[in-house]
């Protein structure tokens, strides 16, 4: 179980975008947090959608699925997803996985 905690924020952005920021570790036990702020959010056609993850510091594939995740429902609104604050690490298994 992670001692660490999620802290994930929601911000309207004024272009029609929302804002998630997530800090601390995504993993099995935290990312609850994260997906039921992302249910939150109604996505639509011209909708977007950032998601900055430069406070993470942990990510396992549970918090790599919820993110595919978030990406695919956002592909079948038409909304633009926009993951901000990637660290290498992180962005190479976006690549590997076709992202």
């Amino acid at each position: 179980m992670s001692n660490q905690t999620l802290t994930v924020t929601t911000s309207p952005h004024p272009v029609g975008a929302y804002v998630l920021t997530v800090t601390g570790e995504l993993d099995h036990h935290t990312s609850p947090r994260l997906r039921e702020a992302l249910d939150e959010i109604a996505l639509a056609t011209g909708t977007g959608l950032v998601i900055d993850v430069s406070g993470l510091t942990y990510c396992d594939s549970t918090g790599i699925t919820l993110l595919v995740t978030a990406y695919q429902r956002a592909q079948a609104t038409g909304a633009l997803l926009t993951l901000a604050g990637s660290s290498p690490d992180l962005l190479h298994l976006f690549r590997i996985v076709g992202l």
